[in-house]
């Protein structure tokens, strides 16, 4: 099973769009929880939908379950707390909502998880996608 990995942030759309295209994902899997961000105009919920599903051919879910607390949030972000701290927090709340047994496998296999951060080391989507490697085994992380 692969599971990728994407951030809007710092890609132009052609990028963005292009690294989806050519990645083999299938869908992409929204993990933000304000996903009508003004960072990227081609990101915002309705747009990116549209955008995938006429440009990439792709399926577009968003789940929150897989986001922070707007209270873990803002403590990394306002507070300034260190990322190993936030991601200590994050791994026991996505253990606490149980999601390598409520969510289903095919909504994972060949999706790409999406999030606004360029790079994967300090995005919970990493920290999701590892989650699901140490639980499930047959995971291969992409980040794209």
């Amino acid at each position: 099973m692969k599971i990728f990995t994407i951030g809007f942030t710092k890609k132009s759309a052609e990028e963005f769009f292009s690294r989806l295209q050519n990645s083999g994902a299938s869908r992409v899997v929204d993990v933000r929880l304000n996903n009508v961000s003004q960072l990227a105009g081609f990101a915002k919920k309705d747009d990116l939908q549209f955008f995938l599903r006429e440009i990439a051919g792709m399926e577009y879910m968003h789940l929150p379950v897989l986001a922070p607390t707007q209270a873990m949030l803002d403590a990394y972000r306002k507070q300034k707390g260190g990322w190993a701290s936030y991601e200590r927090a994050f791994l026991k709340l996505i253990e606490e909502r149980q999601i390598a047994k409520v969510l289903s496998r095919e909504v994972f296999d060949a999706g790409c998880l999406l999030c606004s951060e360029d790079a994967a080391e300090h995005c919970h989507r990493r920290v999701i996608a590892e989650y699901l490697q140490e639980r499930w085994k047959d995971v291969v992380i992409v980040h794209l």
